[in-house]
C-alpha cells in the first residue's frame, strides 16, 4: 500500500512503524503550514526537512518516503518570491515527485497568484502537482480551483486531493488523479467505500492526510479492509491503495 498524501513532519517515529506493520510500504509527504511561515527562509527550512530528516526517519521503519514541495496556500510568506526562485532547483532533488500541496484556501487574489505561478512552473518542467481543497466553503472554492487549473496546466498532471461527497460530482470527468482522503472529520473508511462503489476505482488514490489535525495513520489499511468486506476484487483494491498512485508518479 502507498499513502498518497501525508505530512510526515508532524508525526512521531512510532507512527511509521505502525504503518509498516500494516502493510504500507511508501508514502508521499507534502509541504503545508506547520509553523507561521513568516519568511521565505522558514518555508525553505520546512521543505528541507521533509526532503531530508523525514525521509531518514521513515526509512528506519522500512517506509519509502517521496516528497511534494511548494507553497501551501496557508504558507504564503510576504517574500514568497524567494521560495518560487528556489523551487526549480529543489524539484530536481532525489525522491521529489511533485509540486505540492498547493491550491486555494480562501481564494484570495494573493493565493490565486501564487497558485498560478506554481501551476505554470509545473507545466513548464513538466511536473506532477498535488492540489489542496479546503474544509471551509469547500464546494465554491473547489469550483474556482478547478477553473484555475484548467486555464494553466494540463489536467493530467494534477492530483486533486481531499475529495469528499460534497465535491465528488465536480471531478468525475477530471483527467488527473483524485485523492480520497480518509481522515477523522473528513471521510470515514465506510464513506470512502460508498464513493468507490458509486464512482469506481479508476481515478482514485487513498490517503490519510495525517498531520497535526485529528488523524489516523492506519486509515488506508482500514479502508482496504472495509473494501474487502464490501466485496471489492483484489485487483480493484490494489488500484486505489497503490497502483493508481504508483502509475501516476512513476514510483
Amino acid at each position: 500500500m502507498i499513502d498518497a498524501h501525508i505530512h510526515a513532519d508532524t508525526r512521531p517515529y512510532e507512527d511509521f512503524e505502525r504503518m509498516a506493520l500494516t502493510g504500507i510500504t511508501a508514502a508521499i509527504t507534502c509541504a503545508h503550514d506547520p509553523l507561521r511561515m513568516s519568511t521565505a527562509e522558514v518555508v525553505l527550512d520546512h521543505i528541507d526537512r521533509i526532503m531530508t530528516n523525514d525521509v531518514e526517519r521513515t526509512a528506519k521503519n522500512g517506509l519509502k518516503l517521496y516528497s511534494a514541495i511548494g507553497i501551501h496556500p496557508r504558507s504564503i510568506s510576504p517574500d514568497f518570491g524567494g521560495v518560487l526562485e528556489k523551487l526549480p532547483e529543489l524539484l530536481k532533488q532525489e525522491n521529489v515527485v511533485a509540486i505540492g500541496e498547493i491550491g486555494l484556501e480562501k481564494a484570495s487574489e494573493l493565493e490565486k497568484d501564487v497558485f498560478i505561478r506554481q501551476l505554470q512552473l509545473a507545466q513548464e518542467l513538466p511536473m506532477k502537482v498535488i492540489v489542496h481543497t479546503p474544509r471551509t466553503n469547500k464546494r465554491e472554492i473547489t469550483k474556482v480551483t478547478l477553473s484555475v487549473i484548467e486555464e494553466n496546466i494540463d489536467t493530467s498532471l494534477v492530483q486533486i486531493d481531499h475529495i469528499d461527497p460534497s465535491i465528488i460530482d465536480l471531478v468525475t470527468d477530471f483527467d488527473g488523479l483524485l485523492g480520497l482522503t480518509v481522515q477523522p472529520q473528513k471521510v470515514t473508511p465506510d464513506e470512502a467505500v460508498i464513493m468507490l462503489e458509486e464512482y469506481g476505482v479508476g481515478k482514485f488514490a487513498l490517503d490519510s492526510d495525517m498531520s497535526s489535525s485529528p488523524s489516523d495513520p492506519l486509515s488506508v489499511p482500514k479502508t482496504v479492509h472495509r473494501m474487502r468486506l464490501a466485496g471489492f476484487s483484489e485487483a480493484d483494491i490494489k488500484k486505489v491503495s497503490s497502483g493508481n498512485v504508483a502509475e501516476f508518479y512513476g514510483i
